[in-house]
């Protein structure tokens, strides 16, 4: 058993009966009434944030996680399939469990995390930013390049996504996979 002086960014800890990670945590100490700990929480199974108020010493159970290395294979009915890089081991994922699955590609490398113990799978995080190529987007014009104009473009995984009028199909961006948005293009 731990308390709130164990606290740290990233600790999984069981509460009310489910897998929470502290995101971030502040100790206050009053003027008066005893010591508090500030935090805020982000449930593994939903993905809920949770802003919740421990008393200072409140005991705690800590779950160990790991984080490990995968490898997105393909999609199917039965869900989205990964392979392990370190031991080749394949298994497959539900879309409620990754981040953001309308940007996997296929070998694209992510990261999943484990309960240590249950060797149960708890989240998919894809790379903040990813390359992906454009399959098809309205030509661009010469002398487009003056405006902040955007223009719908779909992407090699389906999704579309807008950009700016002076990109053509067949080049490369960089995606923002938390607000699916063109950063740049793809060097």
């Amino acid at each position: 058993m731990a308390t709130t002086a164990d606290f740290r960014n990233g600790l999984c800890i069981e509460y009310n009966n489910d897998l929470w990670q502290i995101i971030a945590f502040q100790h206050v100490k009053p003027g008066k009434g005893p010591a508090f700990v500030r935090t805020k929480l982000k449930n593994l199974n939903t993905g809920r944030v949770l802003d919740n108020t421990f008393t200072s010493g409140f005991k705690i159970n800590i779950i160990r996680i790991e984080n490990r290395k995968h490898q997105f294979l393909y999609k199917d009915d039965s869900g989205y399939h990964f392979m392990n890089t370190s031991d080749y081991e394949q298994f497959f994922l539900q879309e409620s469990l990754i981040n953001a699955p309308k940007f996997l590609k296929e070998g694209q490398e992510v990261d999943i995390l484990f309960h240590a113990e249950k060797e149960e799978a708890l989240s998919c995080e894809i790379p903040a930013h990813v390359e992906l190529k454009i399959i098809y987007t309205e030509p661009g014009v010469k002398g487009d390049t003056a405006t902040n104009t955007l223009k719908p473009a779909k992407l090699e995984t389906g999704v579309e996504i807008n950009v700016p009028l002076f990109i053509n199909e067949g080049e490369k961006i960089k995606v923002d996979t938390k607000e699916g948005k063109y950063i740049e293009r793809a060097k």
